[in-house]
């Protein structure tokens, strides 16, 4: 299978869009700079372009990752171990019965919301554990997080 680069930019570009929502001030911004510590003059003194600029080079990152958490076909195709022109015969039949098998957003959405429970979410509550962070920081970061790869999931999962 190729990977399409397109997706996995869209994908990670989504994340500015959910950010925006959800740390907007209205929804979850006061509460998670309150437990993080972070004032609006520290927020204005910082190069906000690079901290985008960051933010979407590790969300490619991890829509990178969850194209093949996502996606049933990358693991045949990692079953072959190289190119599809040395593949077995029963790989292309095996392709040709069950190539868009599962490829929906919504399938994409399961799979990115285990992704994101089972894996972003521990990340984020073991560093906040050792940061002493709220449980408040912990379930709006790593909530952020869950909805992000569940997105991510649906956009790459269906495109790809």
């Amino acid at each position: 299978m190729e990977i399409n680069f397109l997706a996995l930019l869209t994908a990670a570009l989504s994340t500015l869009f959910v950010g925006f929502v959800w740390y907007h001030p209205k929804v979850f911004g006061t509460i998670w700079m309150k437990e993080a510590g972070i004032t609006e003059e520290k927020m204005k003194g910082s190069n906000m372009a690079l901290t985008f600029g960051m933010a979407v080079v590790y969300a490619f990152f991890i829509a990178f990752i969850l194209q093949f958490l996502t996606i049933h076909q990358f693991g045949a195709s990692g079953m072959i171990g190289g190119e599809v022109e040395t593949a077995k015969p029963s790989y292309a039949a095996f392709m040709a019965d069950y190539g868009t098998v599962f490829r929906t957003f919504k399938h994409g959405m399961l799979h990115g919301f285990f992704s994101g429970l089972f894996f972003a979410l521990p990340v984020i509550g073991t560093n906040a554990l050792f940061e002493r962070r709220s449980w408040k920081y912990t379930l709006i970061a790593g909530g952020f997080w869950v909805v992000c790869c569940m997105i991510m999931g649906g956009i790459i999962c269906a495109w790809i």
